[in-house]
């Protein structure tokens, strides 16, 4: 089952999003500059749209964008021409080195809610089923419903350990 996880979310799946989302906003901070490539300020934009961009789009914690300071250590290591500026490639290169992290938090949440949720579901419906007076109500419910009920308590308790 892992490789099959893998094929769906492995690496080249992250680096396809990761991707399709540069290009879009390196599209959107280059319409509006007149330099072939991105400058230290328009870079540091263009993070912080991507950064909003994954916040939107993916379930789990909102992730903090990095500090100027950051990108600036960054970006001499990312801008391979040493012009001073990030290009396409370097910026996309950029991106996937800036939010590798994010990504593997993602997965293992989602891993989480899918596949150990239901198990657990599954492990508790049996166990409960024997308790005077719940046992009962568990028996009665399907395995698909009482299964959904779990994982929707562990993400929303997921959800509640962000905050903390």
């Amino acid at each position: 089952m892992g490789q099959v996880f893998e094929k769906f979310h492995g690496k080249q799946w992250r680096q396809k999003q990761i991707r399709k989302i540069s290009d879009k906003v390196y599209d959107r901070v280059k319409s509006q500059s007149i330099t072939p490539s991105l400058t230290f300020e328009e870079l540091y934009i263009a993070v912080l749209l991507v950064y909003n961009d994954i916040n939107k789009r993916l379930p789990g914690p909102h992730f903090d964008p990095p500090t100027k300071d950051q990108v600036r250590v960054m970006i001499q290591e990312s801008d391979v021409n040493l012009d001073g500026e990030i290009d396409r490639e370097e910026f996309v290169k950029f991106m996937q080195k800036l939010t590798a992290d994010t990504f593997i938090i993602v997965s293992q949440g989602l891993i989480i809610a899918l596949v150990v949720a239901p198990t657990v579901a599954m492990a508790t419906k049996r166990a409960t089923e024997g308790v005077p007076g719940i046992g009962k109500v568990v028996q009665k419910l399907p395995v698909s419903v009482y299964a959904s009920l779990v994982t929707l308590a562990v993400v929303m308790f997921q959800n509640s350990l962000e905050g903390v």
